[in-house]
């Protein structure tokens, strides 16, 4: 059997339902408070028939005999089914998984740490050298347009050559 209750607000000398004012339907879009105040279901599990009808009956099921069959769907009830295999264990074994879970839960944080450590170790290094070689590639960019500049404006191969450190076989291609 399932019992259903709201909070209602009933007024003591004319008996009326208390309504939310103008303002406060417009800024919840209810009407009545107890749209706003939680629901209640009491659920009368020793009375239930143990015929699941639909998945509010799997739960009550559930919770009345400790056990979900394998036919059940209803949301919620597989992760129900790995809390309640982990309370039946023994004490034992129970501590067990939990030391397993934490180990698991350690491995992973690690794991997850030395990832983040080395991938932002990398990222560093990945920036500097990508700064160093972007530097020595606006080098070389620099010392060729000065080069053909200056092959431009009529001096000599030798001379650019001097100034450049370019070799003349570079200097001709320019």
């Amino acid at each position: 059997m399932i019992y259903h209750g709201a909070t209602r607000f009933v007024g003591t000398h004319y008996h009326d339902e208390l309504l939310l004012n103008e303002k406060q339907q417009q800024l919840f879009g209810k009407e009545y408070p107890h749209q706003l105040y939680p629901e209640y279901y009491l659920l009368k599990v020793n009375q239930f028939d143990d015929v699941a009808r639909d998945s509010l009956d799997e739960w009550i099921y559930f919770l009345k005999n400790e056990e979900i069959k394998g036919e059940f769907q209803a949301r919620g009830l597989e992760k129900a089914r790995e809390v309640l295999d982990i309370m039946k264990l023994s004490e034992g074994e129970r501590l067990a998984y939990e030391q397993y879970v934490e180990d698991i839960c350690y491995q992973a944080s690690l794991f997850r740490s030395s990832f983040l450590n080395g991938h932002m170790e990398g990222e560093k290094k990945g920036m500097e050298k990508g700064r160093e070689e972007g530097r020595e590639e606006g080098i070389k960019i620099g010392i060729l347009l000065t080069a053909r500049f200056m092959k431009e404006a009529g001096e000599s191969v030798d001379r650019i050559a001097a100034c450049t450190r370019l070799t003349p076989e570079e200097i001709e291609k320019l």
